[in-house]
């Protein structure tokens, strides 16, 4: 790839590719964050109940959180998304095209193992090392693809674009995580997973007849080996000293302000107890006796479809609030479904009652208010993004979400396998209750200035 270094410029800017994009720019992105969340849907949805199904530990199933870490850690490698790609290609589809086809190629290896054989320790590792691979994939993937979509969006355009995102994401849980389930019961291992990989390559094609304009930060550089030893991400920074400092001076932005640091403190807390509570639901299912057809149908098909009708109305209701107002609010909405959680899991361990269709519909009431938090911290982490580096930005303030959440999902096993589900749904809810302090506190901030 050539290196291309992003400043503010007013040349090169197509006039008349920016008239069109906006027309195809909803349904591209559609496609993108649906290719994407097909094999997380799996990963999130599907996965955990498939292990608990077969008595792995709870603790284990946390533990798996870990095949997640490059969603947390993609920041580290975002800027170089950012400034190498190939011009003829686009800046955002040089990489979203060969993620995608390594994707692609991972779930059909997927496709042809068998899944009895993974009681095998050396089959099992070679499946978790692929498993890992493709999260790889789909973060780089997503970094080129945050790009994209806030060059693309106009601010009256990002809360519909962030709905996009989680409309995306979630019928990928949906068709990855919920039709597994329930196609497992019916079909063979390998059928399914081709379908899934069928259903990521037809929606890969969208990007491959995008015309991606030309933004108007974008100057390429020259890339022989005289002018590359002038640029300093040409040449790898080795120690950790060059590393900090390239840190320090690439994401400074976001500590350089009272309203940055704070804003900085409700990324770093705001998944905490969402990601706490959703690691168990799944496996708590399984053990108040569901079956992985009835999790896959009614618990994440119903509750993604939840999660659609929710992110639509939080961006509609987001066009008559604050979006600091709205994160308030649809972030309390979810903790009141935590709450619900622990009643549920109170119920199921010390009264023995499970009543199927209160289980379903507070999933859906969980999946409906945790879209529309999702989409208010979305459309936050766009107006945080600079647009010159708008990849890396967005980037690093979902990272940092991704971070503390993961860190927490790790832990979610111990906590739930020590105390039961009530306390630990209960503990969630304090939890969370916790971390509205430092929104309040970013508000006040942001009114201030």
């Amino acid at each position: 790839m050539n290196a291309v270094l992003l400043v503010p410029s007013q040349q090169g800017l197509d006039k008349n590719s920016i008239k069109t994009v906006p027309a195809y720019s909803i349904g591209l992105l559609l496609s993108l964050y649906l290719a994407q969340g097909l094999p997380v849907g799996f990963l999130t949805q599907a996965l955990p109940a498939i292990l608990r199904k077969n008595n792995v530990s709870l603790a284990a199933i946390g533990g798996f959180g870990l095949l997640m870490a490059p969603w947390a850690l993609k920041f580290l490698w975002a800027p170089v998304v950012d400034r190498y790609f190939s011009p003829q290609w686009g800046q955002s589809r040089s990489w979203i095209i060969p993620t995608q086809c390594l994707t692609i190629l991972l779930l059909l290896v997927i496709s042809f193992l068998e899944p009895s054989a993974l009681a095998s320790p050396v089959i099992l590792l070679s499946f978790f090392i692929v498993l890992f691979l493709i999260n790889l994939m789909g973060a780089t993937q997503d970094i080129a693809t945050d790009g994209l979509a806030v060059r693309l969006l106009h601010k009256q355009q990002q809360r519909w674009g962030n709905a996009v995102q989680v409309l995306g994401s979630r019928l990928g849980f949906i068709f990855g995580g919920g039709a597994v389930l329930l196609l497992l019961d019916l079909w063979s291992w390998q059928l399914v997973f081709l379908l899934l990989t069928g259903f990521v390559l037809l929606n890969s094609l969208p990007i491959l007849f995008f015309r991606e304009p030309v933004w108007p930060q974008q100057i390429q550089v020259d890339v022989s080996p005289k002018a590359a030893s002038k640029l300093s991400l040409s040449r790898p920074a080795f120690t950790l000293k060059k590393w900090r400092k390239f840190f320090a001076v690439e994401f400074a932005y976001f500590w350089h302000s009272p309203q940055m640091r704070a804003w900085l403190l409700v990324l770093l807390t705001f998944k905490l107890g969402d990601s706490l509570s959703g690691a168990m639901v799944k496996p708590m299912m399984v053990d108040m006796g569901f079956s992985l057809g009835n999790i896959g149908l009614m618990a994440s098909m119903l509750g993604s479809v939840a999660s659609v009708l929710g992110a639509l109305l939080a961006a509609w209701w987001m066009k008559y609030m604050a979006r600091s107002t709205a994160l308030w609010w649809f972030n309390l909405l979810q903790i009141l479904s935590f709450l619900l959680y622990a009643i549920l899991a109170w119920q199921f361990e010390y009264s023995h009652i499970v009543i199927a269709w209160q289980v379903y519909s507070v999933n859906a009431i969980e999946q409906f208010a945790g879209a529309m938090a999702l989409v208010a911290m979305l459309t936050l982490i766009m107006d945080y993004s600079r647009k010159q580096q708008a990849g890396s930005d967005f980037t690093f303030q979902v990272s940092v979400l991704a971070v503390t959440g993961g860190g927490v999902h790790i832990v979610s096993g111990i906590v739930a396998e020590y105390w039961g589900y009530s306390i630990h749904f209960g503990f969630c809810v304090l939890l969370a209750v916790l971390c509205l302090w430092p929104i309040f506190r970013w508000k006040r901030l942001e009114i201030t200035d």
